[in-house]
Formats: C-alpha cells, sequence, structure tokens
C-alpha cells in the first residue's frame, strides 16, 4: 500500500454538518454523495459498530470506483440505544417515538468512517463511540422539537449543534461524533494521506 500523499480529497456525504465541520478544520475536499440505498443493509443481527463499517465503507467505495486516484472518505452515524440501532427517523411520528425513547436514558452515538483510494488498495475503516447523557424532556419540548423539524435527516432525531444543553447533561467522548463526524479519528486517518 502506498501513502503518497495527497493535497484533497472526496467526501462521499450530502451532509451540511460533515461538510462544515471538515471546512472548519481547513480541509480542502469536494463533495460527491454516494447515493446508495441505505435500506438494503440489514439492522438486524448486526452491532451498530459493524452496520456503521458497512455503510461508511460501501458509501466510500460508491464514489471510489468512479474515481480510482482519489482518497474517498465515507461516514455513517448511528445511535445505539440499549443495544437497538437507531437511524434517521421516517416521519414526524417516528422521530416522536425515537425522542421519548433516547431521553429516557443514556444512549451511544456511534460513527464509522471510511478511507478508499483504489488505485492504491488503500481501504480501511475506524469507529468512534461518544456517550450521551439526555435531560429528561418535557412533553411540551418534546412537542416543540417535533414541530420545528430538526429531526430532519438525523440519526436519533436529534442534533446536539442545535438542541445543545436543552437536550444533553453530559456527553462522554468526542463532541464532534455527536454531529456526525469524529474529527479526531478523522484527523488521525487523513494525517497517514493529506500532504501539509
Amino acid at each position: 500500500m502506498t501513502t503518497t500523499p495527497v493535497k484533497h480529497f472526496i467526501l462521499a456525504s450530502a451532509s451540511p454538518r460533515r461538510k462544515r465541520l471538515l471546512g472548519k478544520a481547513s480541509y480542502r475536499f469536494e463533495v460527491i454523495p454516494s447515493n446508495i440505498d441505505e435500506s438494503m443493509f440489514a439492522l438486524e443481527g448486526v452491532s451498530s459498530i459493524e452496520h456503521t463499517k458497512q455503510l461508511a465503507l460501501a458509501k466510500a467505495l460508491a464514489v471510489a470506483q468512479k474515481y480510482p486516484s482519489m482518497l474517498v472518505l465515507g461516514a455513517d452515524t448511528v445511535v445505539d440505544f440499549e443495544g437497538q440501532i437507531v437511524g434517521k427517523p421516517q416521519d414526524a411520528v417516528d422521530a416522536e417515538r425515537i425522542t421519548r425513547m433516547l431521553f429516557s436514558g443514556p444512549h451511544e452515538v456511534v460513527t464509522a468512517v471510511a478511507l478508499v483510494r483504489i488505485d492504491d488498495a488503500i481501504e480501511m475503516v475506524e469507529t468512534e463511540t461518544t456517550t450521551v447523557y439526555p435531560r429528561k424532556l418535557t412533553a411540551g419540548q418534546i412537542a416543540d422539537h417535533i414541530k420545528n423539524g430538526d429531526w430532519q435527516g438525523k440519526a436519533g432525531a436529534y442534533g446536539i449543534q442545535e438542541a445543545g444543553d436543552e437536550f444533553v447533561e453530559r456527553i462522554e467522548g468526542s463532541f464532534t461524533n455527536v454531529m456526525g463526524l469524529p474529527m479526531e479519528l478523522v484527523e488521525s486517518l487523513l494525517g497517514k494521506f493529506i500532504a501539509q
């Protein structure tokens, strides 16, 4: 495996939060979403770590196959509540169900980060887990959360960057992981390949 440094890479994600985090860290990258069908990946019988690894790698590979000489970063985030994988809500009713469940006790946010460059046979994937200790939400807070739509497109039906202290008492682990991209892990992985 060669580790020829590159100046920029492809982010295989349409997530505005991931784009914002990478931009804030001054990385040079191009956004090309993978558009894979996530419903094709089973939630039953696999751990949250294994599930996110499979999806992050699939996303990176889908884009890397079209750009074999480019380094491609794929990521996937889920919430794990007592061993149950919680993804993005389907609709407002599902978002309310998820919110009531997750904010009844601690849960884990699991993100897998994959790097692929086909021409150099680079294929790696690692995960980060953060434990979130939520605040007890009132019925009114839950109703407001569902009404304002901040749950849309977010694993676990909330974004810590919007909810912040109102929803979360404390976290153990990477804060940016709860936002959808553990930057400490990303920097460690990209540091092997990105020219300074």
